[in-house]
């Protein structure tokens, strides 16, 4: 664990239903010190987390199972929580409400994820 990353101890939620892609990400986050919730697959496990839990920020796959994920970011949305998107798929089919919001694109690097981290933490914490 990096206990000198300045994103240790935040609490990210992890969004993402292919198996590989959520340990990679939830690798890069454990590297970083960062308490990870999740990583769920599911829009249900993921909904309720993002209604209950304390939570610095959050990286939704934007499609789970074939279920768009817009619950789950109403909820953090309306709780204050930052997230970002992450998706394959271009924006061209994004409702205008998300439109605003970050996106990575998959394929991505561990890089891109730390860098989008950060950015959540200091959103995060400058809401407090």
């Amino acid at each position: 664990m990096s206990t000198s990353s300045p994103v240790a101890g935040a609490r990210i939620l992890v969004v993402e239903d292919e198996y590989l892609i959520a340990a990679m990400i939830v690798g890069v986050l454990d590297g970083l010190g960062c308490v990870t919730r999740g990583p769920c697959g599911r829009l249900a496990d993921a909904l309720r987390l993002a209604q209950t839990e304390l939570l610095d920020g959050a990286l939704l796959d934007r499609n789970l199972g074939g279920q768009e994920v817009f619950p789950v970011a109403r909820a953090l949305r309306d709780r204050n929580v930052p997230f970002t998107f992450i998706s394959g798929y271009d924006n061209s089919h994004l409702p205008a409400e998300w439109l605003s919001y970050g996106k990575i694109d998959k394929p991505f690097r561990g890089d891109d994820i730390e860098r989008c981290v950060a950015s959540l933490v200091a959103r995060s914490q400058a809401r407090r």
